[in-house]
């Protein structure tokens, strides 16, 4: 594994900066590419086969999002930067998947990274990597694959809910942020389910043998949602105290309460961080306590057999002249005394509560 990771690592090393390499592995992935042109009072949705389809709404008086699907399509993606003149560099970490989240600002837009994170059907965590472009009457989106977060703010758009078709373009832009960030609250909440769950498991003992392997897995699922989550509140936090034309006072009032969301979630995090090194902690507890109570009993055993081996072994010695060996009762007498031991001794250890 970590020699593919190498491998793929060096086969970008040295590459010419601005370089539009798509680094991810759905490499068969289709283009798909949806717009939503819109103003107060109408809006046109439509799918194209083709990003020069989308040059026509450049010019338009109304706010158009273009989301495209499909990061291993390079030369589209050149092509609608091209026309929308981003820089060589901008669409170098469009397409470069290992993007930290990230703001840049540039002098006719803004460019924004960040990841978006959801459960797969195998309960496994997806970390996606979105870029978006804003602009001053358009919000450009980039996406490696098919389905999103954002089908609440499609059906805000088609049916003129809430304030966002009386809004400009950075409105768009907090709209579909948001809708990631919320995203971030389910994914969290389904983390602290499973660290119950685990909690719940171990403090009943019923615990299965890769338990310690789940655990691990869990971590790792912790850490990426803190690495997806606390850059981003780096970006939120320079969109609230930008100046930027594009970005427009009253909509900064907006961009806060996600940065208050966002803290929100990271505090979460760090509470699950703890409470997963607890459950770790918890469980090589438990089977110490496990492994505890299975050498106690083996103990007791022990202690109870010393003194029983110990009478057995005086009086299977070879001597002749043994005082016991010839009289009459002698191996009732024995049976005797070796019982009242054995009882005498768990009474014993029962009062003292080591039974």
């Amino acid at each position: 594994m970590a020699n593919t990771k190498t491998h793929t690592l060096e086969k970008h090393l040295g590459q010419i900066p601005g370089s539009v390499i798509y680094t991810g592995k759905k490499k068969s992935q289709k283009l798909f590419i949806e717009t939503f042109d819109y103003n107060k009072e109408q809006c046109a949705e439509k799918e194209l086969t083709s990003v020069q389809e989308s040059f026509e709404f450049k010019l338009t008086d109304s706010i158009t999002w273009v989301n495209l699907n499909g990061l291993n399509h390079v030369n589209e993606i050149e092509k609608l930067g091209a026309h929308y003149g981003l820089h060589p560099l901008v669409l170098e970490d469009i397409v470069n998947i290992s993007q930290r989240p990230k703001i840049d600002e540039y002098e006719n837009y803004i460019f924004v990274v960040l990841k978006m994170l959801y459960y797969d059907e195998n309960e496994a965590i997806v970390s996606e990597q979105v870029s978006f472009i804003l602009g001053e009457s358009y919000v450009l989106s980039f996406q490696e694959s098919e389905g999103d977060v954002f089908n609440s703010v499609r059906d805000r758009i088609r049916h003129a809910k809430g304030r966002i078709r009386n809004m400009k373009s950075d409105y768009l832009l907090y709209t579909l942020i948001d809708a990631i960030v919320d995203h971030y609250f389910s994914v969290i909440e389904i983390l602290g389910d499973k660290i119950e769950d685990f909690e719940t498991a171990i403090f009943s003992g019923d615990i299965d043998d890769d338990v310690s392997q789940k655990i691990q897995n869990l971590k790792r699922e912790i850490l990426r949602v803190r690495r997806a989550i606390f850059p981003l509140r780096e970006v939120i936090n320079r969109i609230e105290k930008n100046e930027n034309k594009l970005i427009q006072k009253r909509t900064i009032t907006y961009y806060r309460d996600i940065y208050d969301h966002l803290i929100q979630v990271s505090e979460n995090i760090d509470i699950y961080r703890e409470m997963i090194w607890s459950l770790m902690d918890m469980y090589m507890t438990t089977i110490s306590n496990k492994m505890n109570e299975v050498m106690k009993v083996l103990t007791i055993m022990a202690s109870i057999f010393i003194p029983l081996t110990f009478i057995a072994g005086i009086y299977g010695m070879n001597f002749e002249y043994i005082p016991e060996l010839h009289y009459k009762y002698s191996y009732f007498i024995l049976w005797g005394v070796m019982i009242v031991l054995f009882v005498a001794m768990l009474f014993y250890f029962k009062r003292k509560k080591w039974l």
